[in-house]
């Protein structure tokens, strides 16, 4: 660690140490903080860091849910593959045991056979059990033929299902580390920031959309004030990227988990939220709806009436109550 000895200013110094004094005499004079403006720049960086870790934990999930997907279709398409392997298993030995009886008998031309047979009616009677035989044995031989082009087909989709499973983990993987370099990135400026500005910092403050007018509190359906006493359950519970509850959410992860205690299945996904029902306006919003922000719809909070959204804002904020215009809302969508 370097000396915390202090060194006699500089002309430089000086300059700027007048420079900052009228800065802060003018910002004073136009009722702005003195301290404020030095730490403005940092905390909207911040503010940009966990937007963008917020749009890389949806990626992360959407291809989590992909992955999901996949291992499942890869295991029934690996069963499927087993089964029919069996039966050109069973083919062959059935096969192979009618080939070998004909072995057996020496493949001998039908007309001498009957020439040197002793019982002739009792040959023909033979050779015509023999006919049916070896139609019966055509038929299992195309059989055997439709059962390899199966098998062939079968392995080549599942072989396809594990390559698309592969590139989802691959993907599942990168959207991690970005979201971790993200939110790293964000903590440690959070850090640099005086513990009073720290404390002090939260998105409750950008809120643009005050004394909007708000319709009732009543939610819309029975299933959306399922939802809505699930999301207040839920308070206080911690933020966790890549969480669908219960002990930790990230902002989609808590829309699902609410809307899972109401019996209603939504997607993982904030942007494939958005769709999960019909748009309505946010001056008709009602309990229970899912507030979607952004453009790019990387965040979702659930309306609560009276102005007020519940949602997992970020890392170190819990889930809680937030004005609905905290950032620029996209759209509503009734569930």
């Amino acid at each position: 660690m370097g000396s915390h000895r202090r060194l006699a200013p500089s002309g430089f110094d000086r300059g700027t140490g007048a420079a900052v004094s009228i800065l802060s005499v003018a910002a004073t004079a136009l009722g702005v903080p003195a301290a404020a403006a030095p730490y403005d720049d940092t905390r909207a960086e911040v503010d940009r860091l966990y937007e963008q870790a917020e749009k890389a934990t949806e990626a992360y999930n959407e291809a989590d849910e992909r992955a999901d997907a996949l291992r499942a279709e890869a295991g029934t398409a690996r069963d499927r593959v087993a089964r029919q392997q069996q039966r050109v298993n069973s083919l062959r030995e059935s096969l192979g045991s009618l080939a070998g009886a004909q072995y057996r008998t020496g493949g001998l031309d039908p007309s001498l056979a009957l020439l040197f047979s002793e019982d002739p009616e009792e040959y023909l009677d033979k050779a015509s059990r023999l006919d049916r035989l070896t139609a019966h044995q055509a038929g299992q031989l195309m059989e055997l033929q439709e059962a390899l082009r199966e098998l062939a087909s079968d392995r080549e989709e599942a072989a396809g299902k594990l390559r698309d499973l592969e590139k989802s983990r691959k993907a599942v993987r990168a959207h991690k580390k970005t979201v971790e370099r993200k939110l790293s990135a964000a903590r440690r400026l959070l850090n640099s920031l005086p513990e009073t500005e720290r404390a002090a910092y939260g998105r409750v403050s950008r809120s643009g959309r005050d004394g909007m007018p708000w319709p009732g509190t009543a939610a819309a359906s029975e299933r959306g004030a399922a939802a809505v006493a699930a999301a207040r359950a839920a308070l206080g519970r911690p933020y966790v990227w890549g969480a669908n509850g219960p002990s930790g959410f990230d902002c989609s992860g808590l829309m699902q988990w609410s809307y899972a205690q109401a019996g209603v299945a939504l997607p993982r996904t904030s942007q494939a939220q958005r769709y999960a029902g019909r748009q309505v306006p946010l001056s008709e919003a009602r309990p229970g709806d899912l507030v979607i922000y952004r453009g790019d719809a990387s965040h979702v909070g659930m309306y609560m009436g009276d102005g007020q959204v519940i949602h997992a804002p970020y890392p170190g904020a819990p889930v809680r109550y937030d004005p609905v215009g905290m950032m620029p809302v996209s759209s509503v969508t009734r569930v």
